[in-house]
Order: C-alpha cells, then sequence, then structure tokens
C-alpha cells in the first residue's frame, strides 16, 4: 500500500511545473487576442461597407425614381429665412431614402406637413420615428454612437439651440426623449467651405473665409458654405454653390449628368463620428452632411468643460471642439482612415495621409480636376 501511494505522488505535477503550464497558457492568450480582436474589426468594417453599399444602392434608386438625388435638407427658404427653422419640414436625405432602404414603416410615420426641427412635431409619430434607427446607418466599429440614440440636449444637441432642441415627447410619459437619434453616415457636400468667418482667427486648413490664397496655393473651401449659396463667409445668400452631392437647405439638387468628374471619381457619402460633433442628428437638416476640406479622423470630440468658449457659434477658434465647424469632416474609428462612398456605389477606404488637394478633388462632382486611380 505505502508503495502505490509513493508512486501517485511522483506522477503529479510540482509547482513549478504549474507555473510553467499558466505562463505558456497567458503568453498564448497574449498572442491569440490582438489576432481576435483584429478579425471582430475586420468583420465590423466589412459590416460597415456593406452598410454604405446599402445607402448607394438606395440612392440610385431614389435617382432613378425622380430623376436626381434627393436634397441634403428639405428647407426651401432664401436668406435668413433658408438659414433658420420654419420652412417646410427640415428633414434631411437619410429620411428621404427611407422608402428605398426597405424602412417605408418608418417614412410613412413621419408627418412631411410638420417641422421636426420645431415644438409642433410633438406627436407620437413623431416620437415613434425618434426613437427609431437602423443598424443600416450605424457603424459597428463605433462603440460611442450608443446604438443610434445618443443623449440629447447636452452632447449632441447645440445647447437646446437649433434645430433639435425640443425633442418629441413620450406619449406614455408625457415628458420629452432624453436620447436623439444619430448615424454614422453623412452625405458630402464636396469641397465648399466648412469653416465660415464666424470663428475667429484663421483655421488650418481652409483658406481664410473669402479671402485670397497665398501665391500658387489653390482656393480651399470654395464658396458655398457646407454646399448652400452662402458665401464662403455666410454673410450672403448668393455667391456660393453646391460642389458636392448634398447641400445643407437650399433647393439644390444633383443628378448623374452634373457629375463630369466621372462617378467613380467623386464621394457622395462618408463616415462620420456622432460623439464628435454636436448636430449629428439623424433626420433633422443640419446634422446630415460633412465636407473634405477638413483632414480624415480629424479629433473634435471635445466639450466646453474641456475648452472654455467651447460652443455653437462662439467666435473662437477650437479645433477640436464638437460645437466648432471643424467637427463637420468624415472620420471613423477604423485604424488610418475611413470608408467612403462613391457616385458609382462602389466603396473605397481612404487613408488619412491622402494628399489633400487629391481629397479635395475627389469631393467636387464637376471641379474638373484630374485624378488616377492611384492616388488615393
Amino acid at each position: 500500500m505505502g508503495r502505490t501511494i509513493r508512486s501517485a505522488r511522483q506522477r503529479g505535477f510540482t509547482l513549478i511545473e504549474l507555473l510553467v503550464v499558466i505562463a505558456i497558457i497567458a503568453v498564448l492568450i497574449a498572442l491569440l487576442l490582438p489576432a481576435v480582436q483584429a478579425a471582430r474589426e475586420a468583420a465590423r468594417r466589412a459590416q460597415c461597407v456593406n452598410n454604405l453599399k446599402q445607402i448607394g444602392i438606395a440612392l440610385h434608386n431614389y435617382h432613378d425614381q425622380n430623376g436626381s438625388f434627393p436634397l441634403g435638407g428639405v428647407n426651401l427658404g432664401t436668406g435668413s429665412a433658408g438659414w433658420t427653422p420654419g420652412t417646410t419640414n427640415s428633414l434631411s436625405w437619410r429620411a428621404l431614402i427611407l422608402p428605398q432602404m426597405e424602412q417605408g414603416t418608418i417614412y410613412n410615420a413621419l408627418n412631411l406637413s410638420v417641422n421636426i426641427a420645431s415644438n409642433t412635431r410633438d406627436t407620437y409619430a413623431g416620437y415613434t420615428v425618434w426613437m427609431t434607427v437602423s443598424n443600416t446607418w450605424l457603424c459597428p466599429s463605433d462603440g460611442t454612437n450608443n446604438g443610434g440614440q445618443r443623449p440629447s440636449g447636452t452632447a449632441d444637441v447645440n445647447n437646446g439651440n437649433y434645430p433639435v432642441g425640443n425633442p418629441p415627447s413620450n406619449p406614455a410619459t408625457k415628458q420629452p426623449a432624453t436620447t436623439c437619434p444619430v448615424s454614422n453616415y453623412a452625405g458630402s457636400f464636396g469641397d465648399n467651405a466648412a469653416i465660415s468667418g464666424l470663428t475667429a482667427g484663421n483655421n488650418p486648413w481652409e483658406t481664410p473665409a473669402c479671402g485670397t490664397p497665398p501665391a500658387g496655393q489653390p482656393l480651399i473651401g470654395q464658396p458655398g458654405f457646407w454646399g448652400t449659396t452662402f458665401t464662403c463667409n455666410r454673410s450672403t445668400d448668393t455667391g456660393g454653390s453646391l460642389r458636392g452631392f448634398f447641400d445643407y437647405r437650399t433647393n439644390q439638387v444633383v443628378n448623374m449628368a452634373r457629375v463630369t468628374d466621372g462617378s467613380s471619381n467623386t464621394i457622395m457619402v462618408g463616415e462620420v463620428i456622432p460623439q464628435q460633433a454636436a448636430d449629428s442628428n439623424m433626420y433633422t437638416l443640419n446634422g446630415g452632411t460633412a465636407g473634405v476640406t477638413i483632414p480624415i479622423n480629424w479629433n473634435s470630440a471635445g466639450v466646453p468643460n474641456q475648452y472654455p468658449g467651447c460652443t455653437a457659434v462662439s467666435g473662437v477658434a477650437v479645433w477640436g471642439c464638437r460645437f466648432a465647424y471643424s467637427s463637420k469632416g468624415f472620420k471613423s474609428t477604423h485604424p488610418g482612415g475611413a470608408n467612403f462612398l462613391f457616385g458609382d456605389g462602389s466603396v473605397k477606404f481612404l487613408k488619412t495621409s491622402i494628399n489633400r488637394f487629391t481629397y479635395l478633388a475627389l469631393g467636387s462632382t464637376s471641379g474638373g480636376e484630374v485624378v488616377s486611380s492611384d492616388a488615393y
């Protein structure tokens, strides 16, 4: 019997052997984890690409049915009447293509005669739409989009200002919605000016608003603030025109005949990060567009507590602020760049290192620039 016990003891693991095994397992996990995370990101990125392709199909179906792509925003006024809410329903292009996205139920719930940017939207239909954002409008790589509903009133609304300062009320509780619907995809207004003369000082990217570029340097930020007919400093409602696919709030539409630069060389829609823009709302017009004069993946996640003077229209040049004009650029959480839908329906990944003027040329539908396929 004693001899049997001694044999069993000899077959057991020593403490050192156990520690070695544990160390080997830990090393294997450490080696495997990055690969697993990379595989997950690759899957999320593939889903993001697929979302953009579906949006592209919907936009082209809309074009086939209506003879043009949708308005960037339904706000048909001019001058100050076109800049402020109150004219028509203030819906963005995203809302207009819902039927082509197989989201007709949501579209039918919209009251198209009611301005979604006003108190009169406080109806059951308004709340139903407000609280519904399909996964097709969300990039799964963005862990800050909160499933399409970010906090309202502080994070994604201009501190109660236009256009979503009064979210619709929950018909059950009679209390305003506490979230704001958001999307990770914005339409391109191209190389129009994104930063107006309201902001103090020269910005790091565009030619100073309505200024003259240095000798030999092209104008960066074409007249037509956010794709509107406003001049580059937003002082008058003349002198500017849309150079991309979607405007901010004027009656400008684009069809394929206008895309003379080639649909395969023109950005139509790109990725954005709602957490980094104050007006990233899904359905209202001013949250639906972005431009190419701002570098890809520029970080504008700053908030007023972090940057004093970081407010909606402050005149303070705080370029890392979510309320700054610099938030109107394309960006993603993918390493090294962002996905873009082009006019021909293809989706391409553009690196943050893309040549600045190549990026600008890809933003215009009919700028006359020559861009080779190997330039990006």
